[in-house]
């Protein structure tokens, strides 16, 4: 817990919650955010097992997608469901990293975790607009 302090004000924490908010206002999709400390394997590998913990392939449309930061050890990792690997190409996905890593490298890296909420959310839209009976399928709680 004290990590999480020491990262994120509350202030912060509710504008990166606001921006998954607002990001899923435009689509059916689900955004999520995981910090940690250190990761201790490959970024990917550890955010592809830590949106398994958090039962986020478990949408109805399979459309979520997580933001992974592991602050310590510098690593950031970013994964979608199958269902929105079906819609968008690895260009999509490196962009998303490039833009957060360019933020990050600038040291703004609220700034960068809301880029690239929003630029996730105006993309999902695309393909999994927001429908009258949408729910919000997963919270818009950081984890840690």
């Amino acid at each position: 817990m004290f990590f999480r302090k020491k990262l994120l004000s509350p202030i912060e924490e509710q504008r990166l919650m606001k921006a998954i908010k607002d990001a899923e206002l435009m689509t059916s999709g689900e955004i999520r955010i995981h910090i940690e400390a250190i990761c201790k394997e490959d970024p990917l590998d550890a955010c592809k097992k830590k949106f398994e913990q958090l039962q986020m392939h478990q949408t109805k449309d399979r459309n979520g997608i997580l933001f992974y930061l592991a602050l310590k050890s510098k690593s950031f990792a970013v994964w979608g469901d199958e269902g929105i690997h079906q819609k968008v190409n690895d260009e999509f996905w490196t962009s998303i990293t490039d833009c957060a890593l360019t933020h990050f490298k600038n040291g703004d890296f609220l700034v960068g975790m809301e880029t690239v909420v929003k630029l996730c959310g105006e993309k999902l839209k695309h393909y999994f607009p927001i429908q009258s009976d949408d729910k919000n399928e997963l919270s818009n709680d950081i984890s840690y």
